[in-house]
């Protein structure tokens, strides 16, 4: 996915680049791409021309925006903290020019979502055409799932992103199709699965999980286990057990390690690996949440290994 912006006066050397703060280019997260920056207290843009719809998020203070197709008039409007920005896949270019309001330095968050992801997130959806569901482009309006969602994903990514491709590709997910439900110019009426999993393959796909689980799972390969398209497995996923795949994987990463540390003296790194964390760290943070202890005192406290 290319570029979201780029600014003829900071190529000249006249403006300054924003800081990128966080990026999720080297994640392996499929359909979106997240950056955060801190941006100049003054710039000037050249928005280019997108293929991917993109999402902003003003995520800490205020500017004052400017903004207007290339030799159109211009349009203004100022935003606060938490204000979003949604501007469609295909759009020409537009120059854009702000000035922050706040003492503080202006963050900003961006989301490139592919149209591939849209237009298959769609298909699965519903029964309407979804070359008709194109997103429309909007400007200063809050959502609080939204916000949910891209904190989460910047928080994620301040940690280097241990959580792997299974947490990206849900949030990008949850993402597709709350913005097609709510930020489309016909309504989404969304076609249920008739029914759950069977008990053959709810074992078979818990089967898959505990053969793999050392490895970087994709939401794309626990669905094609039961023949289910992303969206739909993970909405039964949820009916049938009651939490998320991300959060049932991770569950069985913490059951792999616990094993591990009641039989084996491997060092607490090689636990994580074998276990499909990312690291020692990622494994003490998730195993914590969990179990609300540290694998060392797991491993060496024998009373409570044999209780949990």
């Amino acid at each position: 996915m290319q570029n979201y912006v780029t600014t003829t006066k900071a190529l000249e050397g006249t403006s300054p680049l924003p800081k990128l703060l966080v990026s999720s280019e080297e994640a392996g997260w499929e359909g979106i791409v997240v950056s955060a920056y801190r941006e100049p207290a003054e710039a000037e843009w050249l928005a280019s021309e997108m293929h991917d719809s993109g999402l902003v998020m003003i995520a800490r203070g205020a500017v004052h925006l400017e903004q207007r197709s290339v030799n159109g008039p211009w349009s203004e409007q100022t935003l606060h903290q938490g204000d979003f920005l949604l501007q469609p896949g295909g759009t020409t270019s537009s120059e854009q020019r702000w000035k922050s309001l706040s003492p503080e330095p202006l963050h900003l968050l961006l989301i490139r979502i592919s149209q591939e992801l849209l237009a298959r997130t769609a298909q699965e959806l519903t029964t309407h055409d979804s070359t008709r569901l194109d997103l429309v482009r909007q400007y200063g309006f809050q959502d609080p799932l939204l916000t949910q969602i891209g904190l989460a994903l910047w928080q994620e990514l301040e940690q280097a992103a241990p959580a792997g491709k299974l947490y990206g590709q849900a949030a990008a997910q949850m993402l597709a199709v709350h913005l097609l439900c709510h930020y489309t110019a016909l309504p989404v009426d969304i076609q249920e699965r008739s029914h759950g999993f069977t008990p053959r393959q709810m074992h078979h796909l818990v089967d898959f999980i505990l053969a793999h689980v050392s490895e970087n799972l994709s939401l794309e390969a626990l669905a094609q286990q039961v023949g289910f398209s992303s969206y739909h497995f993970a909405r039964v996923f949820r009916e049938t057990t009651g939490t998320s795949p991300h959060q049932f994987v991770q569950w069985q990463r913490v059951e792999r390690a616990k094993q591990l540390l009641r039989e084996t003296d491997v060092p607490l790194a090689q636990v994580a690996l074998e276990s499909g964390f990312a690291n020692q760290s990622h494994l003490t943070h998730v195993f914590k949440r969990f179990l609300n202890l540290t694998p060392r005192v797991y491993r060496y406290d024998r009373s409570i290994s044999a209780r949990l």
